[in-house]
């Protein structure tokens, strides 16, 4: 494609990389098939090939409306279209400067920022989204039904095991998981620990940046990024007396890919930019430790699962973000689960996409009831998947359980 970005963008660090990404699109239009929204609304500025269209118009310095911005928000950031691109296009890169050009050429409303800093102090203060979620447990009967279904119930961690073993890791305690899913760090803990290898909580350490980054705060979101790599410095670096950590370990592939883009996203900040690719580089989702753990789990698995029929649903931030695919799955049957995906479009995201299922709730909740439908034919009576917002978002449209894979493993080795 060939393009010629206005000069107020062309020389800047973003022009250029949005310009050679743009080169790289033949409009081919194989990313449609993959587009959820596009495939929702039959929209071709609701698809990739679309958004990109009018990205470079915008780059190029062509009128910004709310039009171009209502397109870009209606996008769920799965990145199912670099998974398809023959070319190579690096879609959720583009997408971060395009979404950051608009909002400072077609700002939003009052009461839509408004909104957006409301939803960022209650999402990213522990203590106000806890207790919000413990009042919304204590009064749920007295909710309406869609808001009911969005409390989860209330699940207990049980014991994290002291920091004992030679080996350890960080953990990324998340933004929301420790209120909804606490027992999910610990069961990573748990499984861990029976590995000989300790999982250590940082609690200077917060969200991962992508919250703040969604709601269009992207210098707040680099400010999270600063903050955790100070907090995980000491421990990565071994300049305690707890030694140093091999890898820090995201369970939730949301934060995993963000994360792991660290090194990008800090590469032009002098002080951070080495620290930032050190911290990339050791980052982890959990189940990149499992081709390595499998042989000692199975020695203390104490009978066969065979027969324990799981419904996997594998984040977007997962199979396409981090490129895990298959990954779950192939190592989980290994240890005798049968791990099934749903037959027709396990490579469709749920909805979720952070705070998407908040901002674009008509949307969302389309892609969940059709996720879930998918989820049902595997007629299983559980599902489980690897990111804290997908199992939130799908456990608001079903009775069946959804969980963390770790939790289940978690279960069968106890």
């Amino acid at each position: 494609m060939q393009t010629h970005l206005a000069d107020w963008i062309k020389d800047t660090p973003e022009g250029r990389e949005a310009d050679a990404i743009l080169r790289k699109c033949v409009h081919c239009g194989f990313c449609l098939a993959t587009c959820p929204t596009y495939n929702l609304l039959g929209d071709e500025l609701d698809s990739p090939r679309g958004r990109i269209y009018l990205m470079k118009q915008a780059l190029e310095g062509a009128p910004v409306t709310a039009s171009t911005r209502l397109h870009l928000d209606r996008c769920l950031t799965c990145r199912a279209c670099e998974t398809t691109c023959p070319s190579g296009v690096q879609y959720g890169r583009l997408v971060d400067i395009g979404r950051e050009l608009v909002e400072k050429k077609a700002p939003r409303g009052a009461a839509e920022n408004a909104y957006r800093a409301l939803l960022r102090f209650a999402f990213l203060s522990g203590p106000v989204f806890k207790a919000g979620i413990a009042m919304g447990r204590l009064f749920k009967p007295l909710l309406p039904g869609k808001l009911a279904k969005q409390v989860p119930p209330e699940r207990k961690a049980g014991p994290w095991p002291g920091a004992r073993h030679e080996r350890r890791m960080i953990v990324l305690d998340g933004c929301v998981q420790p209120a909804l899913a606490p027992d999910i760090n610990a069961a990573t803990a748990r499984v861990l620990d029976r590995l000989g290898i300790s999982l250590v909580s940082v609690p200077q350490a917060g969200c991962c940046g992508a919250i703040r980054t969604h709601l269009s705060d992207v210098e707040g979101g680099l400010a999270d990024m600063r903050r955790n790599i100070d907090a995980w410095w000491p421990l990565v670096n071994g300049l305690t007396s707890e030694g140093r950590v091999e890898a820090i370990v995201m369970n939730a592939s949301g934060c995993g890919v963000t994360v792991k883009d660290y090194g990008h996203a800090l590469a032009h900040d002098p002080d951070y930019a080495d620290k930032a690719q050190r911290v990339s580089a050791l980052t982890r989702d959990l189940c990149e430790l499992l081709p390595d753990l499998v042989a000692p789990l199975k020695a203390r698995l104490r009978k066969s699962r065979d027969g324990q029929r799981l419904a996997f649903h594998p984040p977007c931030t997962l199979q396409h973000g981090q490129q895990l695919r298959g990954v779950v799955e192939r190592h989980l049957g290994e240890l005798g689960f049968d791990v099934q995906l749903a037959a027709t479009d396990s490579h469709l995201c749920c909805g979720s996409a952070g705070t998407y299922s908040v901002l674009q709730p008509e949307l969302a909740y389309q892609l969940r009831d059709r996720k879930l439908t998918s989820l049902a034919a595997v007629d299983a009576p559980l599902i489980v998947s690897a990111n804290i917002g997908c199992i939130q978002h799908l456990q608001s449209g079903t009775s069946t359980p959804v969980r963390h894979w770790v939790e289940v493993l978690d279960e069968a080795l106890a």
